[in-house]
């Protein structure tokens, strides 16, 4: 479900360089606490790791992801799965899953309220929703650097249009879940500072996620603003021979009344 980029996503970077993504998921399931037999959405499922998780664990799970980078790859990995290239707010599911379950995705959706509204509709009564994705100040420190790189070098940014995320506080995503419906049983707001992997993981980061910052920059400026970027970073967000994205999560869970 990523929202703004969609298939400009690359399957192969995102598995090789961004497996943190479905590592830090593996918490976030026991939240589920699911149930063998169960019928499980997971929303945003990526390259389906996750979901494949739930399957060994006897749920009946679907996976649904708006790239079809994403889902082909997630078919040539686990094809006893069924995934399906789905924008979560064209789901038209009615009281179909005993959970539904998100992880690293509703940051990319702009229309968060529509979104719950599909998410609580595909729920069966008392079914629940399980997810986790960036919250307020989420990586603020990179993309404050990119805003400010943009600008020095001239290149066309709009905030409004460009930036591709939704990075709500604890109290406005609450606040849009009850008003959908949801009876909030858990609401966190949690920093967790997030290793990127290699000398260049910053720049494979920014290749990964960030594409709608620079989509009015040359190739050429591109570069020269990574470089420039990673230079100002360094003293921040690079210890121990690596980069530490200064991640910040949300973490919730609703019960369908």
């Amino acid at each position: 479900m990523k929202n703004q980029i969609k298939d400009q996503w690359n399957a192969g970077l995102y598995d090789g360089n961004h497996s943190f993504v479905s590592e830090f998921g593996n918490e976030l399931i026991k939240f589920l606490a699911h149930e063998e037999g169960e019928r499980i959405l997971d929303i945003g499922c990526g390259t389906g790791d996750l979901a494949n998780t739930l399957y060994e664990n006897g749920v009946n799970v679907i996976g649904v992801d708006q790239s079809a980078n994403m889902i082909n790859q997630a078919l040539n990995k686990y094809p006893h799965i069924p995934f399906v290239v789905k924008d979560v707010l064209s789901l038209s599911d009615k009281n179909e899953f005993d959970a539904v379950f998100s992880n690293a995705t509703l940051h990319w959706v702009k229309e968060p309220k529509q979104a719950l509204i599909c998410i609580y509709n595909s729920l069966k009564p008392g079914g629940r929703f399980v997810a986790e994705f960036g919250g307020k100040g989420n990586v603020q420190t990179i993309t404050n650097e990119i805003a400010n790189q943009l600008k020095r070098s001239g290149v066309t940014y709009s905030a409004v249009e460009q930036f591709p995320w939704y990075f709500p506080s604890i109290g406005e995503y609450t606040t849009l879940m009850e008003e959908v419906g949801f009876h909030v049983t858990v609401a966190l707001h949690f920093h967790r500072p997030t290793p990127l992997e290699g000398n260049d993981g910053l720049r494979n980061w920014l290749d990964m996620f960030a594409v709608e910052m620079f989509k009015h920059a040359t190739t050429e400026t591109k570069e020269r603003i990574y470089a420039s970027i990673e230079k100002n970073l360094r003293n921040t967000l690079f210890t121990n021979n690596r980069w530490i994205a200064d991640y910040k999560r949300i973490r919730v869970v609703g019960i369908k009344d």
